[in-house]
């Protein structure tokens, strides 16, 4: 299997005049879980944001590199992603439709039976074909799960897992991380301590706060 690594180099963040977090520095060089913690409101989900490349920072930089080389932004953007509790779908269309779509929005070609997969393991599988309105707010949770892992990306970043999630799809969750830590850098943004149990290594978002 290629290797691949994360480097991320004095990241900072600022709204305003406010400092979010300034001189967050990590550097993951191998599949496992990492965790990265924090209190409401401090920071965790603005950084990981800028890690999958949805938000851009004040200062620093992201480099995902593969065997060895520096990837630029357009080839680095498939091998992540991403869960978040804020991550909205088409609610007109099916489960099985949105994958589908943004699948050819990335402009891959989905894995069909490894999506069956997903959907058979978050036991969405008789509801994949029901439109997205009408899923609980458990069922969108794991739907984006499902999102996350879908392309078998090689960093995949799950801000608050198991927000909305039942006892059910909390083991689902654990279950299938803990299947892929051997094959991806898998990033937990959470304060929930189940969640960071599961991290090999964990960085505190509140040691990189600074005043000006």
């Amino acid at each position: 299997m290629s290797l691949y690594e994360l480097k991320i180099q004095n990241l900072r963040k600022m709204y305003s005049r406010r400092i979010i977090f300034s001189g967050v520095t990590i550097h993951f060089s191998k599949p496992g879980v990492y965790g990265i913690a924090g209190t409401n409101g401090s920071g965790k989900s603005t950084l990981v944001k800028i890690i999958a490349g949805l938000l851009i920072p004040s200062s620093g930089t992201i480099t995902h590199i593969l065997n060895g080389k520096n990837l630029p932004e357009d080839q680095s953007i498939n091998l992540v992603g991403f869960s978040s509790p804020y991550l909205n779908f088409y609610e007109e269309f099916s489960a099985l439709e949105n994958m589908k779509m943004l699948t050819g929005i990335r402009g891959l070609v989905p894995d069909e039976d490894y999506l069956n997969k997903l959907f058979d393991h978050f036991h969405l599988a008789d509801r994949k074909n029901d439109p997205v309105k009408a899923y609980s707010s458990g069922m969108k949770q794991r739907l984006r799960l499902i999102f996350a892992f879908f392309h078998n990306p090689r960093l995949v970043i799950l801000d608050e897992p198991v927000s909305n999630l039942d006892n059910s799809g909390k083991e689902q969750i654990y279950r299938l991380v803990n299947q892929k830590q051997t094959e991806s850098i898998i990033l937990i943004a959470s304060n929930d301590d189940s969640d960071l149990a599961l991290c090999e290594q964990v960085t505190n978002i509140e040691e990189f706060k600074e005043t000006q």
